[in-house]
């Protein structure tokens, strides 16, 4: 039975209900109406209601976490959400702000900075007037409809979101496939960088999915930068990962094949497409643990 209405409580708004309506938008087109749901509703697929009602079954279309036993790991209206979808796993994995947001929603700001390590101060400034502005604007709504500015934002948002998850997926796929990783150097002084070849068609951002495809094989601590193709030529940018400073691409700004290096290092052009002479390039860059 297709959706017909998304319903989420009234009064103040929080971002899983937000995101979790807005990824619900990206897959159906419907009124979000904000109040208490119905009795009848909670039996009615044809209704989802989130973030309310004391009720999670998916089967009906309804997402609430807040009657989970105290000790349940943070579990929030998005994650419920997601998961149901199948794109939860990967959202926890590769959207880094997710399980923040869980901390936030299900024990509060000053649990959520302990569990982050940092001072309760440290959340107030992760907040913009983006955030504000959005989840403002929803509080003071009754009902959204297709058409409406805000609907239309948080249909974005949702599609967004889901488009990146299903790509990212995808396009981790495709790095294991033609991916390889080289090791350099000589003796106790060897790193690793992961190559990327060119592929056809070539990606809007080739780089794009290098560092999360690093971190799913647990090669963060021994892989220092990455080369992958220019989108803006013929040859490879090379980057360091996770900003690792043993590795200064101005020191190969006088090479002949190499057009750009950033002043601070950590990114460099190359016009060779020859895979011997990328390693040279690289190779060249490395600085070591010792210098």
């Amino acid at each position: 039975m297709p959706i017909q209405e998304i319903v989420t409580h009234p009064g103040g708004a929080h971002k899983d209900e937000f995101l979790a309506c807005s990824v619900l938008l990206a897959l159906h087109a419907v009124p979000v109406v904000r109040r208490e749901p119905q009795a009848e509703e909670l039996d009615d697929p044809a209704t989802c209601v989130v973030d309310v009602g004391h009720l999670h079954d998916p089967e009906r279309h309804n997402f609430d976490h807040h009657q989970f036993p105290k000790d349940t790991r943070p579990t929030c209206s998005l994650s419920l959400v997601l998961r149901h979808i199948g794109l939860y796993e990967d959202a926890l994995r590769f959207c880094d702000w997710l399980e923040p947001a869980e901390w936030f929603d299900c024990r509060g700001p000053v649990a959520t900075a302990e569990w982050m390590g940092v001072e309760r101060d440290a959340m107030n400034k992760l907040n913009s007037p983006i955030d504000v502005t959005l989840l403002r604007r929803f509080a003071q709504s009754h009902r959204l409809e297709p058409g409406e500015p805000l609907w239309e934002v948080m249909r974005m948002i949702g599609e967004d979101l889901l488009e990146y998850l299903k790509s990212l997926r995808d396009r981790l796929n495709t790095i294991a496939k033609h991916a390889e990783v080289w090791e350099l150097g000589k003796g106790e002084r060897t790193f690793q960088v992961l190559y990327m070849p060119r592929t056809e068609p070539l990606p809007s951002e080739p780089s794009m999915g290098l560092g999360r495809f690093i971190e799913s094989r647990g090669l963060k601590d021994s892989v220092a930068g990455m080369i992958y193709p220019d989108r803006r030529g013929p040859g490879y940018g090379l980057s360091r990962f996770n900003d690792d400073l043993r590795l200064d691409f101005t020191r190969i700004d006088g090479e002949p094949d190499v057009h750009f290096t950033h002043k601070q290092g950590f990114v460099a052009k190359a016009g060779a497409t020859d895979p011997e002479r990328l390693r040279e390039l690289v190779a060249a860059a490395w600085v070591g643990r010792d210098d």
